[in-house]
């Protein structure tokens, strides 16, 4: 339960961000008030006006941070600011900050920033997710209602469950990009966090649609379910694709691992689920029965290739995209330098992290010339085949055609796990990767995903995701907006909303 609010918003959000450290950068001055009541337009979408929001720093606000969580490009201020918050602002809300995250975006924990480490609100000692988990963790703990993420393989949804909160990654296209900082730009898409799905649905009413300064932007096609549409919540028939269904894809890449039998029994203990998290997906789906939904079961064969054909391309994509950091162009030069290939080997050194290294190199070395056929055009390959499985259950892009899908949304795990603990604690980094399976293979189709708290165990909230027909984006909060008002969805201890 939410408890009263014995303090004003400023000295609430200083007390959270104490424990939390959700923000590279939080705007000075910040009103002290109670936020006025949301006009009779709230329901249509129109009630952003006055709500303040933040934004991950790895997308532009003119003359705020854009550090990307890097050493890099610490204390880069952003000489202009992204569509999605261009967009907000025009509907009246305001930026509060700029919100910590794994570096670039690489990572599950947000422990991979190079600037601060976040904790999660349930459980400081426990992370907050990654890579968005700066903004999951400020809506968690009622800094903000909403906040803006990215999502390449899964980092708005995964700290979403991790910090319960909502996390919608949108359709490829449905959002424009222009401002986020690429790493994946054929998977990444700008995503939200927000603490109910009626707040979810107004601020991606808002930011949704065709962009002229983003080419791969578009509106939704003429015979998309509109995002208002029909409130009465008829059933809807979900395909359930099981946590074995989904073990048996990550067994299936375990047992194609070349590597020390330690490497093969972490990539298999990130095929089963937790316990705890294994009865939230229940708990899921029988209340969704009960809401009169027909649930299917349903298996994808093509998914056990989902997470090798995911950092194949994200990683060079990765290599492609971040060799503009070189010191020269962007980023923060050494002292010294002998010549320019010591200048950007320096530049790199100093201002890259582990995990951004590796990625690079990973991604360098797919694309040498002679290893492309072998590893980048077979991923693309693989991806087509994933869309095209997804697609035979849900129907494709094309909403003109007389195609009859076979499910209206299918229901997935999030994450193996529930928010894991740092030291001993920590999920092995290679478990992390596996475990992207979950969410990966949306953003090889490019579908839309929602993310939503089913449950609470052990003090930790359990979340689980919805997938949909591309463009479903309606269909699927509908879903879920019908979910949360039968079951509401919880709150940290000393959470308060400052806002209806």
């Amino acid at each position: 339960m939410a408890s009263t609010a014995p303090e004003t918003y400023w000295a609430y959000c200083s007390r959270w961000e104490e424990q939390i450290r959700a923000f590279i950068e939080m705007k000075a001055g910040a009103p002290d008030k109670m936020f006025p009541a949301a006009g009779p337009g709230a329901s249509q979408g129109t009630g952003l006006a006055g709500l303040p929001f933040a934004v991950k720093d790895n997308i532009a606000v003119q003359g705020f941070s854009l550090s990307c969580g890097s050493k890099l490009l610490e204390g880069l201020r952003s000489p202009y600011t992204a569509t999605a918050v261009q967009k907000l602002e025009a509907a009246g809300a305001w930026v509060l900050g700029k919100t910590n995250l794994d570096e670039f975006g690489m990572g599950s924990s947000t422990d991979n920033s190079a600037i601060q480490q976040t904790n999660n609100p349930w459980d400081t000692s426990r992370v907050a997710g990654g890579s968005s988990g700066g903004s999951a963790a400020a809506v968690a703990a009622g800094i903000v209602p909403f906040a803006l993420g990215s999502d390449t393989g899964g980092s708005v949804r995964q700290p979403a469950s991790f910090c319960g909160v909502v996390g919608l990654k949108p359709s490829y296209g449905a959002v424009s990009r222009y401002g986020l900082v690429a790493y994946a730009s054929s998977l990444e898409s700008i995503g939200i966090l927000a603490d109910t799905t009626a707040r979810c649905r107004a601020v991606f009413g808002a930011i949704r649609g065709k962009d002229p300064l983003d080419q791969t932007s578009q509106d939704a096609p003429a015979g998309a379910a509109p995002l208002y549409g029909d409130p009465s919540g008829s059933p809807k028939v979900i395909g359930v694709l099981s946590a074995e269904a989904i073990a048996k894809a990550l067994a299936a890449v375990a047992a194609g691992i070349e590597g020390s039998p330690s490497t093969k029994e972490t990539a298999a203990q990130a095929a089963s689920l937790e316990q705890e998290v294994q009865q939230g997906f229940d708990v899921a789906k029988t209340r969704l029965a009960a809401l009169g939904h027909r649930l299917r079961e349903v298996e994808i064969p093509s998914l056990k290739y989902g997470v090798p054909a995911y950092y194949t391309i994200a990683t060079a994509e990765a290599s492609a995209n971040l060799a503009r950091f070189d010191g020269v162009r962007y980023g923060r030069r050494p002292s010294e330098a002998e010549n320019p290939e010591d200048l950007i080997d320096k530049t790199r050194e100093a201002g890259f992290g582990p995990e951004v290294k590796l990625r690079i190199l990973l991604g360098t070395f797919v694309l040498r010339s002679g290893f492309q056929d072998r590893y980048y055009l077979r991923a693309q390959r693989i991806r087509m085949g994933i869309r095209r499985s997804f697609e035979e259950l849900l129907g494709s892009a094309e909403y003109g055609s007389a195609e009859t899908p076979r499910c209206d949304a299918i229901l997935m795990p999030v994450f193996p796990t529930r928010a894991f603990g740092r030291g001993g604690g920590t999920l092995p980094p290679f478990a992390q990767k596996a475990a992207d399976l979950y969410t990966c293979c949306a953003n090889l189709a490019g579908l839309p995903a929602l993310a939503f708290p089913v449950s609470l165990s052990g003090g930790l909230p359990v979340g689980v995701q919805l997938l949909g027909r591309a463009f479903s984006e309606a269909a699927l909060l509908d879903l879920v907006e019908a979910y949360e008002q039968a079951y509401p969805f919880p709150h940290p201890a000393a959470y308060h909303a400052f806002w209806p």
